[in-house]
């Protein structure tokens, strides 16, 4: 039996970065994880994220991600890779909708730098897009994408050459409290350690019952469409990412042509999927989704359904209120959770990361994270 400080269970983007910040604090941490170091079996993968700062979610991520873009940039100068990039934000739909509304409240109140545009100076600056008449945005200049598999991999990379014992294909199977700390045990083995992190992704459900929340897992698609006349006009210089959201409040949300010229542009509905489990994913597109994407986002972006090239299912894991959960476990003071992330978690992952450390470390945190208590399901908070 092997004896940490902290076991850290699932390396996707949560518990990578959590191994990378225990480890540069010195502590001997342990990462368990399922699968290899690079799969797509979760929700850390698919080439790009998007990032933003204008947060139509509420405002109360605003502190979080300040100081997530500070250590994404950290994180892109200890590794030497490219985790994030900054090409400019759309956030469009009608004025009084969730998308740009909310955005505009959170810019307004943490004095971050905006537009408001109309539909024609919309049509104007990017002659891609294609809104309404009775449609505006609010462009953010610090807004962009973050790559995943980039940012997990650098993460793996600084927590292994800080010293972390990272094992892949070696999922956690069951913990237990065991005096002042926990036991985990794998197939392969048994280990204790002072304090357990688990940042399941879409194996909440299951590693996390004992919580109580209704997690809601769903298959998601990613779609990327060659342009019609090529990608130049949807080149990161020119176009920027955008969330669209229509009438009905049905968003989607797309990204400029970042992979070469033929990769094309990547496009996907925000929130439209179906109720799925990690073994019974359908890891196939079919034809009827390519054809429902392709004419949705024709009526936005004339050039862009073109030539369909390819499709990635993923996983949104996500809790009720669509908010984070990050706390100590309300019943295990020597377990910290994190889960619930998806559809908006991945631009969280390093500022996550810290946070998981300090909890795992110290207790607590300095960060404003309240909003993500799980108690708030069963136990009315004050």
């Amino acid at each position: 039996m092997s004896a940490y400080d902290v076991i850290v269970a699932g390396l996707g983007g949560m518990g990578s970065a959590a191994v990378n910040q225990l480890a540069a604090r010195g502590q001997r941490v342990l990462g368990l994880e399922k699968y290899g170091p690079a799969h797509d079996r979760g929700a850390s993968h698919g080439g790009s994220r998007v990032t933003r700062q204008s947060y139509f979610e509420g405002p109360e991520y605003v502190p979080l991600l300040l100081r997530a873009y500070d250590l994404f940039d950290q994180l892109a100068v200890d590794s030497g890779r490219d985790v994030i990039t900054l090409t400019g934000g759309l956030m469009i739909g009608r004025p009084d909708s969730r998308t740009v509304a909310g955005s505009r409240a959170s810019a307004e109140q943490w004095g971050l730098v905006h537009e408001i545009l109309d539909a024609p100076e919309i049509r104007r600056r990017y002659p891609t897009l294609a809104p309404k008449d009775d449609e505006i945005a609010l462009f953010e200049a610090k807004a962009g994408f973050v790559r995943p598999e980039a940012t997990v991999a650098a993460n793996l990379q600084l927590a292994e050459k800080r010293g972390a014992d990272l094992r892949f294909h070696e999922p956690m199977a069951s913990w237990a409290p065991e005096g002042e700390g926990v036991r985990v045990t794998t197939a392969q083995g048994s280990y204790t350690a002072g304090q357990l992190v688990i940042a399941p992704g879409p194996w909440a459900p299951e590693l996390l019952a004992d919580l109580g929340i209704e997690f809601r897992i769903e298959r998601q698609v990613q779609y990327w469409f060659q342009p019609r006349g090529g990608v130049e006009p949807f080149l990161p210089e020119r176009q920027p990412i955008y969330v669209w959201e229509d009438a009905g409040g049905g968003q989607i949300y797309g990204f400029p042509a970042i992979d070469g010229p033929e990769g094309g542009a990547k496009i996907a509905f925000f929130r439209r999927g179906t109720i799925t489990t990690p073994d019974t994913l359908d890891t196939e597109v079919h034809d009827s989704e390519i054809a429902e994407m392709a004419r949705y986002c024709g009526e936005r972006l004339p050039d862009l359904p073109g030539a369909f090239l390819r499709g990635e299912p993923c996983m949104y894991s996500t809790t009720p209120d669509e908010h984070f959960v990050i706390a100590r476990h309300p019943a295990h003071e020597s377990v910290t959770v994190a889960c619930g992330f998806s559809g908006h978690g991945f631009k969280f992952v390093t500022v996550v990361g810290e946070i998981l450390a300090d909890l795992a470390t110290c207790g607590s945190t300095a960060h404003p994270i309240g909003l993500f208590d799980p108690r708030r399901f069963s136990i009315p908070l004050e």
